[in-house]
């Protein structure tokens, strides 16, 4: 079997990058034949003229379809699977799939195909006024704080709802969660189309030969010091992972970290989007920017718990798997589809966007209890092996190929 992942790749790490890799690595480790037809929203021109190209082209991109056309014809998938397509790649090639005969699944990893910004979040605060085809609401409030971007953004999305790109050309979508599922289904997504399926992502992890578990059951018997884990590693900062922008809940745990002066925190990812944080953070908190691949292995190791705080619905972020993957409790924000991959006093504790009440306490009550952190931690690892287990959500995608690709022949 051949699959062609397509893909415009954002021109920023992204967890949805990280993805991409991983599923393209096992699926060749499976004997799958895989060729890509990517775009990098890397090679817009910070200029007008780039930034007009990529409004146009994000639209319809008559260049992007014809260039789909010959790399189906070269190639000749039995499947195509699309993840993203803005800017540069657009819906236009959805039809040339459908004319070649190739049957199409897409991963919806957010909310695009009824949100402008794919976030359903406007100003900080959940917004759902452009669904039921309203996307014009995105530049009356001006969502992306450029009358330009939102009105091509607004633009984009409206065209492809009204020509029915996705709804008449794709044959199965792939939610990441419930939540998203149904948002999407209520919208006029046909539910018997639709899968609610976890990104498969390869971790190495294990479960601890902890005193405080026997035969796989947690004990509170054993007392550890809340500074190190079973192994005796230093456990010494609440960590946050992932970019820093305005949709993630960063001034709410900023001001925890205030809170708690003598816990330290440190924050992995990149900030340029937010500078502002570099002036407003306590004496107790390190913006350490992006990590490389064995730093951030190295920044989990020494956490005594990852904090995921958002604003947004989000999406299933790679994140959350990260930190379950190196037996870390989460801290979470309780929105959209996030509880149902962090559960509340399994494998974390959640807290509302914006509660900074909340979510010091929430902090507090881990930072003191090693006990606790072991035990979410290690129910994160069992979930990863019995609910994320890649080679099963592998298995579940093929079967979906599969099915595809026979009614294609």
């Amino acid at each position: 079997m051949k699959i062609a992942i397509v893909h415009n790749y954002y021109g920023k790490l992204s967890g949805e990058e990280t993805v991409i890799e991983n599923l393209a690595a096992l699926l060749v480790k499976r004997g799958v034949s895989v060729c890509r037809f990517s775009r990098s929203s890397a090679d817009v021109e910070d200029k007008l003229s780039g930034k007009m190209a990529a409004f146009f082209s994000g639209i319809h991109n008559p260049f992007a379809a014809t260039a789909f056309g010959e790399f189906l014809q070269i190639n000749r998938p039995d499947v195509v699977h699309i993840h993203n397509l803005y800017p540069l790649i657009s819906p236009s090639i959805l039809p040339v799939c459908k004319a070649f005969g190739v049957p199409v699944v897409m991963t919806v990893h957010n909310f695009r195909l009824v949100c402008p910004n794919g976030l359903l979040l406007c100003r900080g605060e959940i917004c759902h006024r452009c669904l039921g085809g309203r996307e014009y609401w995105c530049v009356l409030r001006n969502c992306e704080n450029s009358v330009f971007k939102s009105t091509g953004y607004a633009l984009r999305t409206a065209t492809a709802r009204v020509l029915r790109r996705y709804y008449d050309n794709v044959d199965h979508f792939i939610c990441l969660s419930e939540f998203q599922k149904n948002i999407l289904v209520g919208e006029g997504l046909p539910a018997d189309r639709v899968s609610v399926l976890a990104n498969p992502v390869s971790f190495d992890f294990k479960i601890p030969p902890s005193p405080l578990y026997k035969r796989g059951e947690f004990s509170s018997d054993v007392k550890i010091d809340p500074r190190q884990d079973h192994s005796g590693m230093t456990k010494d900062y609440v960590a946050y992972v992932g970019r820093i922008s305005p949709e993630k809940d960063i001034f709410t745990l900023l001001e925890a970290a205030r809170r708690l002066g003598a816990v330290p925190f440190k924050f992995a990812g990149d900030y340029h989007r937010m500078p502002e944080v570099l002036k407003n953070k306590p004496m107790n908190v390190e913006f350490l920017g992006q990590l490389g691949a064995q730093e951030i292995v190295d920044f989990y190791r020494n956490a005594r718990m990852v904090v995921f705080a958002t604003r947004c619905y989000e999406g299933f972020p790679t994140v959350l798997l990260e930190a379950m993957s190196h037996g870390l409790p989460i801290v979470c924000s309780r929105i959209g589809g996030l509880p149902e991959i962090v559960e509340e006093g399994v494998n974390g504790l959640l807290y509302e966007p914006g509660n900074v009440d909340e979510l010091t306490s929430r902090i507090q009550n881990l930072w003191g209890d090693a006990a606790l952190c072991e035990k979410l931690g290690y129910e994160g690892l069992r979930k990863m092996r019995e609910v994320y287990a890649p080679d099963e959500l592998l298995a579940r995608l093929l079967k979906i190929y599969n099915r595809l690709a026979k009614r294609g022949q």
